[in-house]
């Protein structure tokens, strides 16, 4: 491998402190080795008068990143797990997948405590299906309104009188030392989480053993079992920012609890599933979660959305 390791990264707040925390690491086990970010704006960073599903989804935050490892310009890209497409493009590898971050949702407001504190008509801000869906299930008094841009784009906006209230992903923020705004953090039965959620993805060529063999420390295994299991759910489901779907795993004594949800968040209706079992059969456990949900009509719903 080269003196140089090169990253290639995103330039918004968020994506900058993953990137440095990764070139942190590989400092500190490879401190013979010169680690360089690469800054670049993705079309997903371009956008923002949109929401994801109306513009080509999750694709638009990795696909410049992965231009510039197949131009030998970067050797890795470091990624939020959630915003990584459910099927890696021909030639990619998720190399690692780090210790997760708490996975949970974050309310953040100014004004109310909780979403049950809200009154009828508050408009509450997501940029997120899944959110949608959830807060029209539970709380269907309440206003959601789509908002986009990064951490600190939403909270002007809030501060500013736009929004009542933010639903975003309570990792963001604890990165970010903004952990203050957070006035409760969601519990995973009332909002489940965005595959992937919390976690950082490092992805890199496929033919790059060396890049892959040098980030394979920061691979926490059962953080990959959780994620890939949530993914495989995703994905046999058609993986897409128009259709809300939440999958979560959590490991406890080598046993592996699988929750996953998929439904119309014009609607609020969902159907839900959870599976256990040996988290090594990870694979296994995502194929049943999967069944049981198209058992109960969620192709019902995934199609009703995406002939929209």
């Amino acid at each position: 491998m080269s003196d140089v390791i090169t990253i290639a990264t995103r330039e918004s707040p968020l994506a900058l402190w993953q990137a440095e925390h990764v070139q942190a690491l590989l400092r500190e086990r490879y401190p013979e080795k010169k680690v360089e970010l690469l800054g670049m704006t993705t079309q997903g960073d371009q956008i923002l008068d949109k929401t994801l599903s109306k513009i080509g989804g999750k694709g638009l935050f990795v696909k410049e990143l992965e231009i510039a490892m197949q131009k030998k310009l970067a050797h890795l890209a470091v990624h939020s797990l959630k915003d990584v497409p459910m099927e890696l493009p021909e030639g990619f590898v998720l190399a690692a997948v780090s210790q997760r971050e708490d996975p949970r949702d974050a309310f953040v407001s100014n004004r109310y405590e909780s979403l049950e504190s809200m009154p009828a008509g508050s408009v509450v801000g997501t940029a997120s299906l899944r959110r949608e869906l959830m807060l029209r299930s539970r709380f269907p008094h309440l206003k959601v309104k789509p908002v986009r841009g990064n951490v600190g784009t939403r909270l002007k906006k809030l501060d500013s009188g736009e929004y009542d209230a933010l639903v975003m992903a309570s990792a963001g923020f604890k990165r970010l030392g903004l952990k203050d705004r957070i006035r409760e953090i969601i519990s995973d039965d009332v909002s489940l989480p965005s595959p992937g959620q919390g976690a950082l993805g490092i992805e890199c060529l496929q033919s790059d053993l060396d890049t892959q063999q040098a980030v394979a420390f920061i691979n926490d295994e059962k953080t990959r079992a959780c994620c890939l299991a949530e993914r495989a759910v995703s994905r046999a489901l058609g993986g897409s920012c128009q259709v809300p779907l939440a999958a979560y795993a959590t490991i406890e004594d080598s046993v592996m609890r699988l929750r996953a949800l998929v439904g119309d968040h014009t609607t609020g209706e969902s159907v839900s599933t959870e599976v256990r079992g040996d988290w090594q059969t990870y694979e296994q456990l995502a194929q049943k979660a999967v069944e049981d949900l198209l058992k109960q009509g969620a192709r019902s719903y995934i199609e009703k959305l995406l002939s929209k």
